[in-house]
């Protein structure tokens, strides 16, 4: 179990190094951030001097190995935008993803699993059909045109809802909805072949064989099976909810990471764009990291073990 643990804390420690590595060297290939910061009639001394502030008057391989040993005592960097620490407008800024992240797989969890529970129960029924078709439709409608429809239909339309912002909990209604409804219908479909897969086992056959009632069945012996693939599926969509956050935010003016790279970005702040898909990969490897751990703790034969009834036969 410690070598699988230790190669996938390698593999993740090299996917976070590869990571900052591609996004520093594309964001410094992409043009010079003074162009799009200053104004045109700028002259070009003042452009010299914030080139040199910025560190942008160096070769790009000295501005790597200076940003790379600053990151490992984490400092990022000062924004160019107020000249404030990058990595404190991200700390300021994750709370709101966090909730809104939350927030979204909670809703995804109450209406995605039962669904795809009961598609699988009830298989090649009238439900089936109608459920399944309701999770096709859920995560086949695109992020940013759901958020639209739904501004449109409960802050236009109805006003019961509020379109932007972040005062109340009420701000978090429509933010949660666009983000939660095409993760609940990805996880229903998965949920189903999950369940569907546990159901054809011998020891679900031989469960009901012994006379087990089928709520018996279904709880004590099919969902703790079915939850493994389950658990590496959500691992899997925290990059999803994290990728879809910059839509989302940015249309329902939440402030999250999401919004601020997208903003960060329009401005080539680069300090700030490396801070957050920094913070953004490193969620994400973590938490592909402790999908890992649990789920060898579920299965310990993921770590090259077995049984010990198995090895002495």
């Amino acid at each position: 179990m410690l070598r699988f643990l230790a190669v996938r804390t390698a593999r993740a420690v090299l996917t976070l190094f590869i990571c900052v590595s591609a996004v520093f060297i594309t964001l410094r290939l992409a043009g010079d951030p003074a162009e799009i910061m200053l104004s045109v009639d700028t002259p070009p001394e003042a452009r010299a001097y914030y080139s040199e502030l910025w560190g942008l008057d160096q070769p790009i391989y000295d501005q790597y190995i200076r940003y790379f040993t600053s990151a490992l005592r984490g400092d990022f960097g000062l924004s160019f935008a107020d000249e404030r620490p990058a990595f404190d407008a991200v700390i300021e800024a994750l709370p709101n993803t966090a909730l809104l992240g939350s927030a979204s797989l909670l809703l995804a969890l109450i209406v995605g699993l039962p669904l795809g529970i009961l598609a699988a129960l009830k298989h090649n029924s009238a439900i089936d059909r109608l459920a399944m078709a309701s999770a096709v439709f859920g995560y086949a409608v695109p992020v940013f045109f759901l958020g639209i429809l739904l501004i449109l239909l409960f802050a236009l339309k109805l006003r019961v809802l509020p379109s932007a912002g972040s005062d109340s909990l009420t701000h978090l209604i429509l933010p949660v909805v666009t983000l939660g409804l095409p993760l609940a219908g990805r996880l229903a479909r998965f949920a189903r072949t999950s369940t569907l897969e546990v159901l054809g086992k011998p020891f679900i056959r031989a469960a009901r064989g012994r006379g087990v009632m089928p709520v018996g069945v279904i709880v004590r012996h099919a969902l703790p099976n079915a939850s493994v693939p389950l658990l590496m599926f959500l691992g899997i969509e925290i990059g999803n909810i994290l990728a879809g956050s910059a839509v989302v935010e940015t249309i329902f003016a939440w402030p999250g990471i999401g919004r601020l790279l997208v903003d960060s970005v329009a401005t080539r702040d680069l300090p700030v764009v490396q801070a957050v898909i920094i913070t953004i990969t490193l969620i994400m490897v973590s938490a592909n990291l402790l999908v890992d751990i649990v789920h060898i703790m579920i299965d310990p034969r993921l770590g090259g073990f077995r049984k010990a009834s198995g090895a002495q036969a």
